[in-house]
């Protein structure tokens, strides 16, 4: 059996390498409106997401991620992209039950997946967490008018693909196990 929807989910692969053209207003909002739908847990919809189009303060975020990561000074860990979707839940969400956590991923799948969609880019990066424990993302959060006990779950480094989509890596073995 095969659909549009299931083709994006076995087509979709990471990109590392983004032109740097803004996407649309209309691109980006239809990314966002996919993340916003993703389950959580008891629909609390614990998690909130920060979209970053401005270019100084992504490169700024780009700055923070990249010493935390250790890289050399230059490296640039979202790869060029020109938008930054950052993803935090909020970790008292389901009376503190740690399901924040997955309800966070599940937004960055549904982000993902809807820019394979459309055909964007994107990549998750990590380092969210260390990111606004920090200062600097605990002064983004406040210039924001952000309250609460939020933890970073993970960036989507978006934008248009400056290479074509790879093909996928054969599944591994012993990948599903059934009980029938």
């Amino acid at each position: 059996m095969q659909n549009e929807t299931l083709t994006t989910l076995e087509t979709r692969r990471s990109c590392r390498k983004f032109k740097p053209d803004m996407i649309t207003d209309e691109e980006l909002e239809a990314v966002i409106r996919a993340g916003t739908f993703a389950p959580s847990g008891k629909n609390q919809q614990s998690s909130i997401i920060i979209a970053v189009t401005n270019k100084e303060m992504r490169d700024q975020i780009a700055e923070e991620n990249r010493k935390i990561g250790g890289w050399d000074e230059g490296f640039d860990p979202f790869y060029g992209a020109p938008v930054i979707l950052i993803v935090i839940a909020d970790r008292d969400a389901n009376n503190g039950s740690g399901t924040y956590i997955n309800d966070g991923s599940l937004v960055m799948g549904n982000l993902m997946n809807a820019a394979a969609s459309i055909g964007l880019g994107s990549v998750w990066i990590h380092r969210a967490r260390q990111e606004f424990e920090s200062e600097f993302g605990k002064s983004i959060l406040e210039k924001l008018g952000i309250k609460g006990n939020y933890e970073g779950i993970g960036h989507v480094a978006l934008g248009y693909r400056l290479t074509p989509v790879p093909k996928a890596l054969p599944r591994k073995e012993n990948y599903v196990y059934y009980i029938r």
